[in-house]
């Protein structure tokens, strides 16, 4: 993949499950609510009819729309890795295009919360609030206290979009390294990269307008939506994440197999695979 050094491919240390187990991911968060549940993708909406019905995954799948710094991107792919990292039992997100999947999110009505209301109430003055304390103690103060779900909860309250957050939680991921060790975060040891994202998933990094871990929530609900969404969003790259979990995909019917007594294997399906784009 594009701007991913070869060092960001291999993981050592950990196994993903015991990633998860051990920070507590799995009980994550969620922020804002699920991807598929607002979203079809402008490649879905805008049918080309000229369009070659040839199932491709990749091409223009690999390539940034949202994101406009390479240096970020390299961030995310990173992180994401760390989240669901490569081992004996398949690929890890980069692999499966997770970062492009993200991308491709971010520059979608999803990513910019076009279609839902962001005028308040919000937490009073959060965008002046001095430190991640003087945010927590304001969500229990205001006219509107009573109506305010706290920071660190599932939700989020804030006039920042999805994609603001995203671009606002990686570079404060790269300055969390900076000042905890000194080095880039795509440089760290994959422990220490841990250790940095253990600290947003804890709350414990302060950002402006959001807590940490909404950030952090909604950057591990995205990267595991990315791994096994159907191929047409952008991630589950040739369909691996569904491999792994031996899933068939969205099959078109079942009734020539429903009959059968014996376990049937079954090639899984993306929705290109029927639909001719």
């Amino acid at each position: 993949m594009a701007d991913q050094p070869q060092d960001m491919k291999d993981t050592n240390g950990m196994s993903r499950r015991t990633f998860m187990k051990n920070s507590g991911l799995v009980a994550g968060g969620i922020v804002g609510g699920g991807v598929f549940g607002s979203l079809l993708t402008n490649e879905l909406k805008k049918r080309d009819t000229n369009a070659p019905t040839k199932n491709m995954s990749g091409g223009l799948q690999e390539a940034r729309v949202f994101i406009n710094r390479p240096a970020d991107f390299l961030i995310l792919s990173a992180v994401t890795e760390r989240i669901f990292p490569k081992d004996k039992q398949g690929p890890g997100a980069i692999e499966l295009g997770v970062p492009y999947f993200i991308d491709k999110q971010l520059a979608t009505e999803w990513g910019t919360n076009a279609k839902e209301y962001m005028k308040g109430p919000f937490i009073s003055n959060i965008q002046n609030a001095g430190t991640h304390n003087e945010q927590k103690d304001q969500d229990s103060q205001g006219p509107n206290a009573d109506t305010q779900i706290p920071i660190p909860t599932a939700r989020y309250q804030t006039i920042l979009t999805r994609g603001e957050i995203f671009t606002l939680g990686l570079r404060r991921i790269e300055e969390v390294s900076q000042e905890k060790f000194k080095a880039r975060f795509i440089e760290l040891e994959p422990e220490k990269q841990d250790e940095v994202l253990t600290m947003f998933e804890e709350d414990k990094v302060e950002m402006k307008g959001v807590g940490s871990s909404n950030f952090f929530n909604l950057l591990h609900q995205l990267t595991i939506e990315g791994a096994y969404a159907d191929p047409v969003y952008g991630g589950n790259k040739n369909m691996l994440g569904w491999k792994m979990k031996e899933y068939p995909g969205p099959q078109m019917s079942y009734l020539d197999k429903i009959e059968e007594e014996k376990f049937i294997v079954m090639e899984p399906q993306s929705l290109r695979d029927y639909q001719g784009h």
